[in-house]
């Protein structure tokens, strides 16, 4: 009944990629040439006149580094071997995105622990006995006391890194000699190099992305980032971490402000495999998936829906999203009606299929009810209750996530006991809701999430599909905007199909590039154009957006607090 496929090597599909990349590299018009689907117009003139809307881009911040993002960035420096299980403190969602609400985070000493504690976690795996020889990348004359070249030569590579642009004499001379003087106090050269590490993760430079403005020598009057905000910007938007050293070498030759070394160096990042890992953080963010850490469910009710299954709901999310629309480079709106995905073993008893030992390529046959990423275990699961589905929740969801629109809450005071009757003769949830849609309080907001989320009814609240509710046919019909729709296939296909989609994920994708919420109408309207005619393909509009002029030109802050902040850092580091 159901049919696995064999997943094609990494190498295959990476080389696929990259013939991918080349292209991307190409004139746009040669891209909107080879790469729109059938039904959308890109012929070369049109790409080629359609220019993007004058912006004085997003106004300059002040942004914590996310632990997601630091990991990241270690991993680059030592390997992905080297990290923490420290648990960092959750962001705020700010618009829809953890990623603005970084630009609002504060310090404080709680915070700050924590972020210490990963740092030694850290530094103890890069100085064991076992790792210190290929990590440190020199030898110490004497492993008991300090050695000021060596210390010098490891500060200042990692530093560069961690600072996101070189260390400058005073700083290096003192990161050196917090190094020397432990060294010498422990009578360790390691210890004491560890412990200079430890100052420099949790320094500010470290833990504040800072943007710094310069004047725009094509716009007089006008501000852009200057070269190393500029490679951070880009950087934690593509990769979700730090620089690494082709990009800082680019900034500190005044490479990447030019248009051709720009577009040579996000081609570059686009062509790595560290995209992977900065599209998945971008989901993971949008998709409002960090909810899934808490998510508990009735084990009475739902016994296969166990703590492994809810780690691998994300995981299967994120791998579909990596594997379609960065390895394929398939049409983002391909999410919505494929039946691709991947399996594993906790995740095949809740979707009654048999599995192996471990993840799995898999595909849905045809006939199967599941098609697209809402049917699937993630959003399901995420947005039910601990004990029942909740159409409502699951139709919010998708309005606020994926259509970028706010479903306001429900007044207060409102009798949801009707909605939980137990009477025997209201059977299903459409019965149940039916009783909000008559009240002209509730009304309103549950004729918009309602019928999307009835639609999915075919499925509890684990994710686990079935065609009756208390013995009751289950209706999933509905309409979306006026589209009508019978079930979560054809569901998939009017989202495939919405306008809405497209140019909600646009919106998402510019905000999480420059922590900015507020682009103008215009601009919007340019970038998803620019979508559409690229095919709706994640990798190309990255590329659009980290080569345009939104991107990279800034304004003043509309006041000082973030500023504030990174003093407050700098203070607390200090202790």
């Amino acid at each position: 009944m159901f049919r696995m496929k064999e997943k094609t090597s990494i190498s295959k599909r990476r080389l696929t990629f990259l013939r991918g990349c080349a292209f991307v590299a190409l004139a746009a018009c040669a891209i909107a040439a080879c790469s729109a689907p059938t039904g959308v117009q890109n012929d070369a003139a049109r790409v080629a006149t359609l220019q993007e809307p004058d912006t004085k881009g997003a106004p300059t911040s002040v942004r914590l580094v996310t632990g997601a993002q630091l990991l990241n960035t270690v991993a680059y420096l030592f390997g992905p071997d080297v990290k923490t299980i420290t648990r960092f403190p959750p962001m705020e969602r700010v618009e829809g995105l953890l990623q603005i609400g970084a630009g609002r985070a504060g310090i404080n000493d709680n915070y700050l622990e924590i972020y210490r504690k990963a740092s030694t976690d850290v530094a103890a795996l890069v100085m064991d006995v076992r790792r210190r020889n290929f990590l440190i990348g020199c030898t110490p004359a004497n492993p008991n006391a300090a050695d000021n070249a060596c210390a010098t030569q490891f500060l200042s590579r990692v530093g560069r890194i961690l600072f996101r642009q070189p260390l400058d004499k005073a700083r290096t001379d003192e990161v050196v000699g917090i190094a020397n003087t432990a060294a010498d106090t422990l009578g360790d050269f390691y210890s004491g190099l560890g412990i200079a590490l430890e100052t420099l993760l949790v320094s500010p430079k470290t833990l504040f992305v800072v943007d710094r403005a310069e004047p725009d020598p094509a716009r007089p009057g006008e501000q852009r980032l200057d070269a190393y905000s500029l490679a951070s910007r880009l950087s934690f938007f593509l990769w979700n971490a730090a620089p690494d050293d082709t990009v800082l070498k680019a900034a500190e030759s005044g490479e990447i402000l030019t248009p051709k070394g720009r577009a040579k160096i996000v081609d570059m990042m686009l062509a790595s495999p560290r995209l992977e890992k900065g599209v998945r953080a971008f989901f993971d963010d949008m998709l409002a998936f960090d909810d899934l850490e808490v998510l508990a469910k009735d084990p009475q009710i739902y016994p296969v829906f166990t703590g492994n299954a809810v780690g691998d709901a994300r995981e299967q999310a994120l791998r579909t999203i990596t594997e379609l629309l960065v390895t394929e480079r398939s049409d983002y709106r391909d999410l919505f009606t494929t039946r691709k995905t991947f399996v594993s073993p906790a995740l095949a008893a809740v979707y009654q299929m048999p599995t192996n030992s471990s993840w799995m390529a898999y595909e849905f046959p045809k006939d199967s009810p599941r098609i697209g990423i809402l049917t699937q275990a993630a959003f399901l699961a995420g947005h039910s209750h601990p004990g029942r589905s909740s159409p409502t929740l699951r139709g919010k969801a998708l309005r606020e996530l994926l259509f970028c629109q706010k479903v306001p809450p429900p007044p207060p005071n409102v009798d949801f006991s009707a909605v939980e009757n137990p009477d025997p003769n209201i059977k299903t949830a459409r019965d149940r809701l039916d009783v909000h849609h008559k009240n002209p309080v509730c009304a309103g907001c549950h004729k918009i999430t309602d019928p999307l989320g009835l639609a999915l009814e075919n499925f509890d609240g684990a994710g686990q599909y079935r065609e009756n509710e208390k013995g009751a046919p289950i209706d999933a019909t509905g309409a979306l905007d006026g589209v009508p729709f019978n079930d979560p296939a054809t569901l998939g296909k009017v989202l495939h199909d919405s306008p809405a989609l497209t140019s909600c994920l646009t919106r998402r994708v510019l905000s999480y590039a420059t922590s900015n919420a507020n682009a103008d109408a215009e601009v919007l309207k340019y970038f998803n154009a620019q979508f559409g005619m690229h095919g709706y393909r994640i990798p190309d509009l990255l590329r659009v957006i980290a080569l345009s002029e939104s991107f990279s030109r800034v304004r003043a802050p509309e006041s000082t607090t973030k500023t504030a902040d990174a003093g407050a850092l700098t203070n607390a580091a200090a202790k």
